[in-house]
């Protein structure tokens, strides 16, 4: 018997590999993801400008941060409600704290996401494209605020991606909490952000979609090993057995940087 429904997600025209240098943009679930990445040395940069929310503060640092060096990039919506500064008339990444009088508080509509969107992923003709709404609930925006925002987000995201080629695809990570995981056990303690647990399930969704190629796949297992060795914290720091261990590791270390030399930055 099945007890819950599954998302279906369509075999990806492309894959990730770790030639593949990968850029990530959006709400805190994009660093969730990309925290996955790190700990398996994907070739990976994420919010380098800090965690951003909205379409249009997300697509403001695109030029700064793709280059023709980009293979992917992955961008998480996760609201469509912004503050417009009313000196400048210019949506803020954030309100720095200031007072809320300084603002006009405002919804997107699907028009201005697409229009805005459209032209960015056509010019980076190059560049593959992931996009994501984030199944993270802003509450703060009401229940209601919440699900009328995300549901432009789907739309717009919807618009550009039939729009383009095979290069663009849309990863229902929405769709997978919201549908098929569905229940507070799977979300955090403030019951608004994902739980490990789904984050972990997500990542394997996501690794099942768009990195199957057997050599990424034995890549993967290999340094996410090492990563795990790296990290780990013996019970008896100071005994043969550990000293032993942590010399296979850096030696296993040394040996992975030379067909992957990138993972050095992440030591």
């Amino acid at each position: 018997m099945q007890f819950f429904t599954q998302v279906t997600i369509p075999t990806s025209s492309w894959q990730i590999a770790y030639t593949d240098k990968i850029l990530m943009l959006g709400s805190c679930f994009t660093d969730n993801i990309a925290g996955k990445m790190r700990q398996h040395f994907l070739q990976v940069t994420a919010n380098p400008f800090g965690t951003l929310y909205n379409p249009v503060s997300i697509a403001r640092h695109i030029p700064d941060l793709l280059t023709r060096e980009t293979d992917v990039v992955v961008i998480t919506f996760g609201t469509a409600w912004v503050y417009v500064d009313k000196q400048t008339n210019k949506v803020v990444d954030n309100c720095l704290k200031r007072p809320a009088n300084d603002f006009n508080r405002r919804r997107l509509t699907i028009d201005e996401i697409v229009s805005l969107w459209q032209p960015i992923v056509s010019r980076y003709a190059d560049t593959r494209f992931i996009f994501t709404v984030s199944p993270i609930r802003h509450i703060k925006d009401g229940l209601h605020e919440n699900q009328v925002s995300k549901g432009i987000l789907l739309q717009a995201v919807d618009q550009i991606v039939s729009l383009n080629t095979e290069r663009i695809h849309y990863f229902p990570a929405y769709e997978i909490v919201l549908d098929e995981l569905r229940d507070y056990r799977f979300y955090a303690s403030d019951m608004l952000h994902p739980s490990t647990t789904a984050v972990d399930y997500i990542w394997e969704r996501l690794v099942s979609t768009y990195m199957t190629d057997r050599q990424t796949q034995n890549a993967m297992r290999e340094l996410h090993q090492l990563w795990l060795d790296l990290n780990h914290r013996p019970i008896h720091p100071d005994s043969e057995e550990t000293r032993l261990f942590e010399t296979k590791t850096q030696e296993r270390k040394e040996l992975l940087s030379r067909t992957y030399p990138w993972i050095k930055e992440y030591f």
